[in-house]
């Protein structure tokens, strides 16, 4: 394909244009086992709450463990800024949509505070939890031989793109070596993002137990639009998971590293069409704000949005509904897909006839732009259902 005659291009896809297909064979739900490893951690559930401050503290990591799945805590954020944190909290829910940029570099200039990091894994520690921690490349040879002294189980090494090679302006190559970190740090760890097949297969190639797929597609992040990168979901996930598939097969000795979805999944059909595409865990962010015990107060925002030069995230609204325990595992009240996820999961793999994930990950999948749209007239119409905004 060809955009002009100077450039060529290939069409990609998203959640919202694919589909799933079901087949001669359908199981009992009781029957589909949702359970998937990072490395040498096995979970219950491949929903991942990510490392934003709207999502996770202490309190939703442990629980998030008790459900079966994971989250991710940021060591970069506020939780690490500040020792009491309710008047900072209270400081970003209200302010205005004018301001909040501003409110939040403030509150961020405030440096990360070590002793800080080591009390916040010991809490998670202490209440029986996983302790999952994130740093951006710049801080991860900082920060994390602390994490992993503190008690850390898995450190996720996270910017907005992550790649093998990094030219600085003084050609030091100064940048994380990723193949002696991953065998140094003596935990496993979790790198990203891509989008790519290459980028992919480089990271993976380095040992790390996993990636984490997507540039720009969370609710909060507006990387697409401030710097115009990114790849549709479906597409960058399936060619991510290529490149796992190849690496195994030139490493059938190595553990099977995880893909991780990471953004754009609103809905429990969502994560299921991110399975089914190739993910090994989805990470989700919006979704979870939502809950009783997030500490965002109903507000949810982007990891970038206090960059001092130039945010790449917003601050949005998505209210307070129902507990973690409620999203996660149900019972749903609503009737548009964004409680009981794992519920819905099971249900698609059921009716799909898929036992578990690898068997999710072989099913059909179709191109189909009026997935949303086709006889839902009433439900667009009257804001029900899948017609919910």
């Amino acid at each position: 394909m060809q955009i002009g005659l100077g450039k060529q291009t290939r069409r990609a896809y998203g959640f919202d244009e694919i589909a799933l297909v079901p087949g001669s064979k359908t199981v009992d739900m009781e029957l589909c086992d949702i359970s998937t490893h990072i490395g040498s951690l096995k979970l219950a559930s491949p929903i991942i709450a990510s490392a934003m401050d709207s999502v996770v503290d202490v309190k939703v990591a442990v629980e998030m463990h008790k459900l079966g799945g994971l989250a991710v805590l940021n060591l970069q954020g506020v939780q690490t800024r500040y020792e009491e944190l309710e008047e900072v909290y209270a400081k970003i829910a209200s302010c205005d949509k004018d301001s909040f940029v501003e409110v939040m570099q403030s509150l961020y200039k405030q440096p990360v505070k070590e002793d800080l990091i080591e009390k916040r894994i010991a809490q998670i520690k202490k209440e029986g939890g996983i302790a999952a921690v994130s740093v951006t490349p710049n801080f991860a040879e900082k920060y994390g031989p602390l994490a992993k002294a503190a008690g850390c189980d898995l450190l996720v090494v996270q910017s907005t793109v992550t790649g093998i090679e990094h030219k600085s302006v003084s050609g030091s190559g100064s940048s994380l070596d990723l193949h002696k970190f991953t065998k140094s740090i003596g935990i496993p760890v979790v790198v990203g993002n891509c989008v790519i097949y290459k980028t992919a297969l480089e990271l993976l190639e380095t040992g790390v137990a996993g990636i984490l797929v997507g540039v720009g597609p969370g609710a909060a992040c507006t990387s697409r639009s401030v710097l115009g990168i990114g790849v549709p979901m479906a597409t960058a996930i399936a060619d991510c998971a290529q490149a796992r598939e190849d690496f195994v097969k030139k490493n059938p000795s190595a553990i099977r590293p995880a893909i991780i979805a990471d953004g754009g999944m609103g809905v429990g059909g969502d994560i299921c069409k991110a399975i089914a595409c190739g993910a090994d865990a989805t990470m989700i962010g919006s979704p979870l704000a939502r809950a009783k015990e997030a500490p965002g107060q109903g507000y949810h925002w982007g990891m970038a949005t206090p960059s001092p030069v130039l945010p790449r995230g917003t601050r949005i609204k998505v209210g307070t509904t129902v507990t973690l325990a409620q999203i996660m595992n149900g019972p749903a009240t609503v009737d548009d897909g964004t409680q009981n996820l794992t519920g819905a999961l099971k249900t698609s793999m059921a009716t799909l006839g898929a036992e578990n994930l690898k068997e999710m990950q072989d099913r059909e999948v179709i191109i189909a732009p009026s997935i949303l749209t086709e006889g839902k007239v009433y439900q667009n119409a009257q804001q029900l259902g899948m017609g919910r905004k």
